[in-house]
């Protein structure tokens, strides 16, 4: 349908469909291949967070792409359609959601999730979770009063999905461990998670308290006074946390920017070589010369590099009050 100018009556985000339809038709992107994130979408076609969630809705519906934890909305792999079935409609209005009668304040929060894992908490927004659910925009503030409530619920949610034995391992080394891995796993999971709050201002959340239990309980009897076995709590959780960080810092620089973290560096091998060749810098040098492929920063590894260093640290003040070497 055209209007009185001749162009095209049709709703913006079914354009956007239609494009990203025709560059998979054509193998412009092919399965696997990144689709345009919502931040790409809203910048590239000029359309609020909102649109470009429906549009990528609409083809998850049709089964033209997926989402996948970190990596986003890709191509999903074409698959075969059962004999008989009749095919998805390649334009019009989205498939009918689910009744609103359906909806729950956890398919909301658990929706609200995959966004911020597949897109970056920036993305996140109410409309955007209503998009995702195919329910009208308003109808998520009946079961949660705005974002920030919304992702209060999301944190709390994303600590409660791993819990401890209830076998305790014996020594406080073994249980710090692994309350540190517990949390790294989560973080790791969830990249957004340590964007939330400072070390100032912890959340104060049921989920994010076991693990602080798990942790001081694991102290609890050592060491010379509560205050320092406090502030060893913070520090082993400042370690996950800060090095979590750059999760969810990377996605973001990469939304950005649209370069890899290896692309961005090999656009700066100019700027590198004019620091080793300038002479000041002869230990940096000499270590960056030694590299045979390049330097891989492995976020997994100096997690346990900096695990290892603390706790070997800490073990005479921890061990020093009791007398025990646990």
């Amino acid at each position: 349908m055209t209007n009185a100018t001749g162009h095209t009556d049709e709703a913006p985000y079914l354009r956007i469909v239609t494009e990203i339809r025709r560059r998979i038709g054509e193998g412009e992107l092919a399965p696997g291949e990144r689709v345009p994130s919502t931040r790409q979408i809203a910048r590239d076609w000029g359309v609020a967070l909102a649109t470009a969630t429906k549009a990528l809705t609409h083809l998850r519906m049709e089964g033209i792409v997926e989402t996948q934890p970190r990596a986003g909305t890709v191509v999903a792999a074409p698959v075969t359609r059962p004999r008989g079935r009749a095919p998805v409609p390649s334009s019009g209005a989205l498939p009918a959601p689910p009744p609103e009668q359906d909806l729950t304040l956890d398919r909301i929060v658990r929706t609200a999730i995959d966004i911020a894992d597949t897109e970056g908490l920036s993305a996140l927004s109410m409309r955007g979770v209503a998009a995702r659910l195919g329910v009208g925009a308003m109808s998520p503030y009946r079961y949660v009063t705005g974002k920030d409530d919304l992702i209060l619920l999301m944190a709390d949610a994303a600590f409660g999905e791993k819990f401890y034995p209830a076998v305790v391992p014996d020594g406080w080394r073994a249980r710090l461990e692994l309350g540190a891995r517990t949390l790294w796993t989560l973080h790791r999971r969830h990249p957004w998670l340590a964007q939330l709050s400072s070390l100032t201002r912890p959340l104060l959340l049921p989920n994010l308290m076991v693990h602080g239990e798990w942790s001081l309980s694991a102290l609890d009897g050592h060491g010379p006074a509560t205050t320092e076995l406090f502030d060893i709590h913070v520090l082993l959780f400042s370690h996950v946390q800060g090095l979590a960080i750059h999760l969810e810092r990377e996605a973001q620089a990469e939304a950005a920017t649209g370069q890899s973290d290896e692309q961005w560096m090999d656009s700066r091998a100019h700027a590198l070589r004019a620091l080793v060749d300038s002479g000041r810098f002869p230990t940096f040098t000499k270590v960056v010369g030694s590299f045979e492929d390049g330097y891989d920063l492995r976020l997994d590894a100096l997690f346990e590099l900096g695990l290892k260093a603390l706790l070997d640290g800490l073990a005479p003040v921890i061990d020093g009050g009791s007398g025990s070497h646990g």
